[in-house]
């Protein structure tokens, strides 16, 4: 039952702003405990008990937006971010300070997406906001929830669409400032049994039958949308919801027996199509993302096909493939075949966010890119004041040409965790008791990249390059590339997208002079980006005013030739200047 508070007799409201409040609920028990609101838009941690309560967030001047929703990118960029670790100072961020200091540099750089990680209140820091107290609460620790909106609209003044990651998969287990046990029982708003309890994220299920739940998750949603003009959203833990085994301790290996059996929730995909079909029809431009490692067909299309309704999936398989490579696999070893497959390897008419790496592979017990390529040598010798030695060399080459291969051949729209841009040398360790409570890597170093005589802003200076060809000739919304060569031997790519031509030579000593590639897009070229020119930290071999002449002469199945100098772990984008 819902309890009706009136104004009083001057017309206020009887609960000023920032009152402190509790509910108290009478349990299955019988007896009446304290429990923090569920709705609650606004919680602070007590502290003397550690716990959050409830603060009432009715401000006398509301705020308002001043800038409409940009509209939905058809190359979708996203600088996937988290608001506490966007400084290089120890503690925790703020939403006005990601807003003054990330979001020129964000929108400078070419994504014209961001993907906001931890904003729904998490008790737990640590947890990296994947163990959610409060659904309806914008995370307080970053600021006020007005603050988060003068983000957003700032955002959209640059013309950046906003992506919450939202956690709708499994809730945190706390009691006294949670969902858990509400009413007294493991129900509620969960499973009362055994599949209300997720055995390696020790978290809270939800019954995704109960109407109650339905309503809580999907106003939670609206919430987000209509309150704080998020563009989008992109769900957490899809494969958890998806299948009664969670994904633990299951391989797929693409067959249809593995998505529709008794394995299957039916209930969990029911709530991701009544999610999906609502936020469509009442948002025609939001964008709905789902991690989903699994497979599940039709995941990305439309209700009314009977899929599941998300625009994309993240491609989850690449990074996994990019790092396997580089912990067990010398140079010389790559399959370059397997590559090429593994970043081909998506649903037909199933759109992809591609990715190297994002935050999974920053976190403390793995390594990211710049760190399995340079480890230690990223403290010491990344200074251009002196040559690069052989471990940089080959970490600076391998780094910018993973990501563009990445960017140009697995997917439809383009993901890079923050800092990762410019191989960001260290990982990701929030405060807890095992760093004794440190702030050392819970934070992303961009003072790194503002420095001239450091390398870093480098690699940053060619992703911005590459995302500004993606952004002139949008290859990333086109039809997926036209491999033309995968030579395993010279440790080669070639393939054709959106009338560009891109090559690849992942040899780490052998250049070509005259390298022959199939098109059939005759024409005159130029290079559109080197991945070997000076500024980016290479050796400059190739001569950018260059012009590559196509001969009508067939190879490799193309009905046309043209032949390039192709360095030794050097990548090239060719564009047509003209017939």
């Amino acid at each position: 039952m819902g309890a009706f508070i009136p104004l009083t007799s001057d017309g206020k409201h009887p609960i000023h702003h920032a009152s402190k409040y509790k509910l108290l609920v009478e349990v299955v028990q019988g007896n009446i405990v304290e429990r923090l609101s569920p709705w609650a838009s606004y919680v602070l941690q007590d502290n003397q008990t550690k716990l959050y309560e409830a603060s009432f967030w009715n401000p006398v001047t509301p705020f308002s937006f001043n800038n409409a929703r940009p509209k939905k990118p058809r190359s979708l960029r996203i600088y996937e971010s988290h608001v506490g670790i966007a400084s290089a100072e120890y503690g925790i961020a703020t939403y006005s300070q990601f807003k003054t200091n990330l979001l020129p540099y964000i929108k400078d750089l070419g994504y014209n997406a961001i993907q906001l990680m931890a904003i729904m209140e998490h008790a737990y820091y640590a947890s990296f906001g994947y163990q959610v107290t409060s659904f309806f609460a914008a995370s307080s620790r970053y600021g006020t929830p007005d603050e988060l909106k003068e983000l957003i609209d700032e955002a959209h003044r640059l013309g950046l669409v906003v992506l919450l990651d939202v956690v709708h998969s499994h809730a945190s287990k706390n009691v006294a400032d949670g969902l858990n046990q509400f009413n007294g029982t493991n129900g509620c708003f969960f499973h009362d049994n055994t599949r209300g309890f997720h055995s390696l994220w020790d978290s809270r299920l939800f019954n995704y039958k109960d109407w109650e739940v339905l309503r809580f998750l999907l106003s939670n949603l609206r919430w987000y949308m209509d309150e704080y003009q998020f563009d989008g959203f992109r769900f957490d833990g899809v494969t958890s919801m998806l299948y009664h085994h969670h994904g633990i301790g299951t391989g797929f290996s693409g067959g249809y027996h593995e998505y529709f059996s008794m394995n299957a929730d039916v209930e969990a995909v029911n709530y991701l199509q009544l999610a999906n079909h609502m936020l469509h029809e009442l948002y025609p431009d939001v964008i709905t993302i789902a991690e989903d490692v699994s497979g599940m067909p039709a995941l990305c299309r439309p209700v009314n096909e009977g899929g599941l309704g998300f625009d994309y999936r993240l491609a989850m398989a690449l990074p996994d493939m990019w790092i396997k490579i580089l912990k067990e696999q010398k140079d010389e070893d790559w399959d370059i075949g397997n590559i090429v497959h593994t970043l081909e390897n998506r649903r037909y008419k199933e759109k992809n966010i591609c990715y190297a790496e994002s935050h999974d592979q920053a976190l403390v017990g793995d390594k990211t890119l710049a760190f399995w390529l340079m480890d230690k040598e990223m403290y010491t010798q990344m200074s251009t004041l002196q040559p690069m030695n052989a471990i940089v060399d080959r970490g600076m080459a391998l780094h910018k040409m993973i990501r563009l291969l990445t960017c140009a051949l697995g997917g439809e729209g383009y993901l890079t965790f923050m800092g990762n841009e410019f191989g960001h040398p260290e990982w990701l360790d929030f405060p807890r008791e095992g760093n004794q409570d440190s702030y050392h890597y819970a934070r992303r170093q961009y003072n790194l990249v503002q420095d001239p005589i450091l390398r870093f802003g480098q690699l940053k200076e060619f992703e911005k390059k590459m995302l500004m060809v993606d952004d002139k000739h949008q290859f990333l919304p086109a039809d997926p590339g036209f491999v033309t060569c995968k030579n395993g031997g010279d440790k080669t790519i070639a393939f054709e997208r959106a009338g560009l031509i891109f090559c690849f030579n992942f040899h780490h000593d052998k250049s070509f002079p005259g390298y022959p590639v199939g098109t059939n897009l005759p024409g005159k070229y130029k290079i559109m980006l080197d991945s070997d020119n000076k500024d980016f930290g290479g050796h400059g071999r190739l001569d950018p005013q260059c012009h590559y002449l196509t001969e009508q002469k067939s190879f490799n199945g193309r009905e046309h030739c043209l032949t390039v100098y192709l360095p030794s772990r050097t990548a090239i984008i060719l564009a047509k200047v003209s017939d």
